[in-house]
């Protein structure tokens, strides 16, 4: 079963298996594997651009601060990247971010802190979790079940579930916070921030499975032909939907790291978030057709993004033009994978 699965994957790209798929650079390192390097040399320019527009940007606790505001939306990279490998897309991603966390909030916070205070604070992150999970689990049914397109099913599901938020919250933002909501956001481990550990381990283990087990394959298999996938024995449905729940899960799990660095969740919380992950995918070569993409290339994308937004705060531009900045940039980044890569992006 596994030959027909290899041979369904894209000739040359991250993932690809069976002969001839990954061609040789003198015939030692597939080229694949280089495109998954493709933006390192963007992430060193930007590195040598900090440090000339201000010595700050490669010290120590600058850098720890780039590593731990990206974390929280690296997750929702991670998320969005697995998605994209199998020819979906969830746009609800940023509003399980404010939702999940909020929901904890509301039935663990005193009155005092806007909440219900109906359950113990201990139950804060199980609950946050949970939510995520079930947002997972209707996207998954909607999607895969009914059939339903996953644009329009996420993006309705963006819809709402910001709503729920403003209604449960009345449009305030939850604070005193739980110890537990706020342990993952504050708390270090050998000197990073426990959110920096989690999103490495979390990409670390992704990377694994999407590069070394039959599971990760399949995803690829999945994008880049379905109905070929199926008649190689994949349950491709099953799969699909572990992939949306994960992720939904992910997000949730993002939504806390924020909410416990800020001490709050704000009701606007992860507004406008998805076109930052959908950027940082793509760049980092992802592809929307699915079948194609590495989660390291994914890692690359966000931390580049982070990384110029930084530099850019630290050289004084003024915060109205960062958005068009940072538009602009994105484009350029785009030509230099393009170019670095050698393929056609899509």
């Amino acid at each position: 079963m596994s030959e027909p699965v290899l041979a369904d994957r894209p000739t040359g790209e991250v993932g690809a298996g069976g002969p001839g798929s990954p061609r040789l650079l003198g015939g030692r390192i597939p080229i694949a594997r280089l495109r998954e390097f493709a933006l390192v040399p963007a992430i060193v320019a930007v590195a040598i651009a900090g440090w000339i527009v201000d010595p700050v940007f490669v010290q120590r606790q600058n850098l720890i601060n780039i590593l731990q505001t990206m974390s929280e939306i690296a997750l929702l990279v991670l998320a969005q990247a697995l998605v994209l490998i199998v020819r979906k897309m969830d746009l609800s991603l940023e509003s399980t971010m404010g939702l999940a966390p909020g929901v904890a909030a509301w039935l663990t916070v005193s009155e005092a802190g806007q909440g219900l205070d109906l359950l113990p604070g201990a139950l804060s992150v199980p609950i946050a979790l949970a939510v995520g999970v079930a947002i997972g689990l209707v996207n998954a049914l909607l999607i895969v079940r009914f059939g339903l397109s996953g644009f329009i099913v996420t993006l309705g599901m963006l819809i709402m579930l910001r709503g729920m938020l403003t209604g449960i919250s009345g449009g305030q933002t939850f604070f005193q916070l739980p110890s537990s909501m706020s342990y993952l956001g504050t708390t270090k481990w050998a000197g990073l921030p426990a959110s920096v550990w989690l999103c490495l381990t979390l990409f670390a283990i992704g990377i694994f499975v999407l590069g070394y087990t039959g599971f990760g394959r399949s995803l690829y298999a999945i994008g880049g032909n379905e109905d070929a996938a199926r008649a190689a024995g994949i349950r491709t449905r099953r799969t699909v939907a572990i992939v949306l729940i994960v992720a939904g899960l992910l997000a949730a799990l993002g939504g806390l790291l924020l909410s416990g660095r800020l001490g709050s969740v704000a009701a606007a919380q992860g507004d406008g978030a998805i076109f930052t992950v959908f950027a940082a995918a793509v760049i980092g070569g992802v592809s929307l057709s699915g079948g194609r993409g590495s989660l390291f290339g994914a890692f690359t994308g966000i931390l580049l993004l982070f990384m110029i937004q930084n530099v850019l705060t630290l050289g004084g531009v003024p915060a109205e033009w960062i958005d068009a900045l940072n538009g602009s940039i994105i484009l350029l980044a785009l030509v230099m994978s393009r170019i670095t890569s050698g393929k056609a992006q899509d």
